[in-house]
């Protein structure tokens, strides 16, 4: 009791690594989710209600019964290919689905949310690596929604003090290295658990989106940041907000960046993986690569799990775990 934080998002991949940082730093994290993209089983370290963020009534019920002290936002839709082709979809729930969340929040008496946005919201980059001084130019609905939703909070802190810090995703990668939980999407877009799915056989072999980047080897670029680094900044990020009020948005990534060729080399090494190049998609940037120097400094944190072969090895050893147990979730909706 009052020490609880609600915990929105709780079924997903990265929720679920955040409810299990917050249980081990003596939190109480109340998951709430709808399972649309979530799972069940993934609630492991806490209670959990099933709801949704576009019920009001529901959400300012769970907020005034259960008083959390502050609220870790992750719920919301996350596919771009999807948000092209169903742009009011994203834009209700990532940001009417905000505004919600804050609403029932400050009506309990509680003004502090950690927000999981997203490096979307800067577009093609015009200057690597990419700092929160970049103009931000999102270039699809989803990154777009994000925006919205950075802005809603910003209008609720002018309007109402909510304090709250916006975390800025780079992409997330890897695995709980105790093993419980990992990465499992349906459909899965991302691209080290299609790789060791292709190397699993548990898919044909993996799609490389172009070969002709202006990169050293002509693949795209990415900065990978481990799920438990990612968890890590949202409790130093609580931290701080605990202690003091904030309005803030912060790049959450490592400033390294690897190409999908390096990574399939990584995943290579422990079992090949079988491949095959496809033209680029539209809106691929060559390199996205994070200037987390402002995090770093603001929240005293730094990058610990994020080396490509740790990385690699958490997410492998996870999805073999569960191919081994013969119920492969990674493949499960």
């Amino acid at each position: 009791m009052g020490k609880k934080i609600l915990v929105t998002g709780a079924g997903g991949y990265i929720g679920a690594h955040i409810c299990k940082a917050l249980a081990n730093s003596g939190f109480e994290p109340l998951g709430f989710d709808d399972f649309s993209m979530g799972h069940k089983s993934a609630t492991l370290f806490g209670p959990f209600v099933q709801g949704s963020l576009l019920d009001k009534e529901t959400l300012k019920k769970i907020c005034l019964e259960h008083k959390p002290i502050a609220a870790i936002h992750l719920a919301g839709k996350t596919l771009v290919g999807e948000s092209m082709q169903k742009p009011a979809l994203y834009i209700e729930h990532n940001c009417t689905g905000t505004a919600n969340l804050a609403e029932a929040l400050l009506e309990s008496g509680c003004n502090k949310i950690i927000f999981s946005s997203s490096c979307a919201i800067y577009g093609n980059p015009e200057k690597l690596p990419l700092d929160e001084t970049h103009p931000k130019k999102p270039i699809n609905p989803y990154g777009a929604s994000k925006l919205l939703a950075e802005r809603t909070l910003e209008h609720f802190s002018d309007l109402f003090d909510l304090s709250y810090v916006a975390l800025r995703y780079f992409n997330a990668a890897g695995a709980d290295p105790e093993g419980e939980i990992g990465e499992k999407h349906s459909p899965e877009t991302h691209l080290i658990p299609l790789a060791i799915e292709a190397a699993l056989g548990l898919r044909g072999p993996l799609s490389i989106f172009g070969s002709d980047f202006p990169t050293p080897d002509g693949t795209a670029i990415r900065d990978y940041i481990h799920v438990c680094d990612i968890a890590s900044a949202h409790m130093k990020a609580l931290a701080k907000l605990l202690e003091a009020p904030l309005r803030v948005g912060l790049n959450i990534g490592t400033g390294i960046g690897y190409s999908v060729k390096e990574v399939i080399e990584a995943v290579s090494s422990l079992k090949k993986v079988p491949f095959a190049y496809a033209p680029r998609r539209a809106g691929d940037p060559p390199e996205l690569v994070a200037n987390p120097t402002k995090a770093q400094k603001l929240l005293d944190w730094s990058p610990k799990y994020s080396s490509l072969q740790h990385i690699i090895e958490t997410a492998y050893n996870w999805h073999k775990g569960q191919l081994e147990q013969g119920t492969p979730d990674c493949l499960k909706s």
